[in-house]
């Protein structure tokens, strides 16, 4: 029976509203059954004392959410209500737990940092500004695989600084690497090798996208062959030219015997990701592995613009063999581009009219100095024999070991105690840690000023001298 004396309660908002929650409130908790036929709107309004107009809105609004029905000659009917679970086990409302508060750092070397500062943020903002305001039709969709010219540019630019033999067809452009992963597992099959030490959230996208992986060593040259072959994988995944996080570049017969491997059976694909290829300092970067196989080989080329320009803009692609190319299409081309086409083309514009090589040769210059101050100030704080740094030609990060020092978890947390945040080694390890070379942290000097890198090392000096002391 409808319990009018609930209906208009005082709670806030319209009387319609009042009215409408009060009667679906009934109705999910039982008091008003399937079948159960409402009063007439006159009815109801000179019981409730309102008007005819506020009740029928109320049914109307019954109405369009399915709680009733309107029956010829019958009026408003309730409709069945399916409860989805009992109101006793409805469990009460609880606080979400606090967020602890971000710790501040006094340094902060963790090695995904980027210097935004270094952002060409005029030369971006008046190219994005221009297609604003005079190419409209970017609002509208775009190819699955990103902008056509932005592909023709790219495949230009590749082939010119990392020898990468492709089409613009080959090109698939998405919003960061993880994502373009996603998309392009379901694509193979098989088990997938991963280097270890490395990344552990790479491992687990390609897990959660479907491919199982196993762990392979990497010592001084890249990645080893002769444990790759007794892995039983036939997928790769590969950083040669910035092993992270020891910082090796895979040298020319290492990456010649992947290829070797990759080719000995079909099926078998190796996934270069180009990590911190453009932070080379001191030498040419060695061509990539893709334009070692050609644009019919083995290999998947992956890079990405959140180490060139910042984490934000996402913005990644990669390089599809021949083979390769109608699965994707079959799979995925009815689908968006998940980048911005004015993102898109801001970055196509960046790229062609050669801003880009040029943003890049500043931002190296910088990092470069970056490196050489920090080197220089750690030698000078500790005494070159009594440190020893790896990982310097490439990328921006280093490794920093102190033979006769505390251990590694000792040097994160005295290190921490002076309010400097860094990463030791031993936590991208996952099967190998006993090769882990010992009293070894990773120093990510991409955000650290020059002026500051003197002050850092005297501070890491005196955490670790009374580390050691201890």
């Amino acid at each position: 029976m409808l319990q009018f004396s609930v209906l208009l309660d005082q709670s806030d908002g319209p009387l319609y509203d009042r009215l409408y929650r009060a009667l679906s409130r009934q109705i999910r908790n039982g008091t008003l059954c399937a079948g159960t036929r409402l009063p007439g709107k006159r009815t109801l309004a000179h019981e409730l004392g309102i008007s005819v107009n506020t009740v029928d809105t109320a049914y109307q609004m019954l109405a369009a959410e399915g709680y009733v029905e309107s029956r010829p000659r019958s009026g408003f009917v309730v409709l069945p209500f399916t409860q989805p679970f009992p109101a006793s086990n409805v469990p009460p409302p609880t606080a979400a737990p606090a967020t602890p508060p971000a710790t501040t750092w006094k340094y902060d070397l963790r090695t995904g940092n980027v210097d935004t500062a270094l952002f060409p943020f005029r030369t971006w903002g008046r190219i994005q500004k221009e297609l604003l305001y005079s190419a409209p039709q970017l609002l509208a969709h775009g190819s699955p695989q990103g902008d056509e010219n932005l592909r023709r540019v790219l495949a230009k630019y590749l082939a010119s600084y990392r020898s990468v033999q492709c089409t613009p067809e080959q090109i698939v452009v998405g919003a960061g690497l993880e994502y373009l992963l996603g998309l392009l597992a379901p694509l193979l099959s098989g088990i997938c090798a991963v280097e270890d030490p490395g990344y552990s959230s790479t491992r687990h996208i390609l897990e959660n996208s479907g491919l199982p992986c196993c762990s392979v060593p990497v010592d001084k040259y890249g990645l080893s062959p002769q444990a790759l072959m007794e892995s039983g994988a036939n997928l790769c995944y590969i950083t040669p030219s910035h092993q992270f996080p020891t910082g090796v570049t895979m040298s020319a017969p290492r990456r010649a015997a992947l290829l070797a491997w990759a080719t000995q059976q079909p099926g078998r694909y190796l996934l270069e990701d180009d990590f911190d290829a453009e932070f080379r300092f001191d030498q040419r970067p060695l061509p990539s592995l893709q334009g070692m196989a050609g644009s019919s080989g083995p290999v998947v080329y992956l890079s990405t613009v959140s180490r060139s320009l910042a984490p934000s803009i996402r913005l990644a692609y990669m390089v599809l063999p021949q083979g390769l190319l109608p699965r994707w299409k079959a799979r995925y081309g009815s689908y968006a581009n998940t980048v911005s086409r004015f993102e898109q083309q801001t970055f196509c514009r960046f790229v062609a009219d050669g801003y880009f090589t040029r943003h890049l040769a500043r931002t190296r210059n910088t990092c470069k100095r970056r490196r050489d101050a920090l080197v220089c100030a750690l030698q000078t704080a500790f005494g070159r024999d009594s440190i020893h740094l790896n990982g310097l030609h490439t990328g921006l990060h280093l490794l920093v070991t102190l033979p006769n020092g505390p251990s590694e978890q000792e040097m994160v947390q005295t290190a921490a105690q002076m309010g400097i945040c860094l990463t030791g080694l031993s936590s991208y390890y996952r099967q190998s840690i006993a090769s882990c070379p010992a009293h070894t942290v990773i120093i990510g000097y991409g955000s650290l000023p020059e002026s500051e890198a003197a002050p850092l090392a005297s501070l890491l000096k005196q955490a670790w001298s009374q580390s050691t002391v201890s």
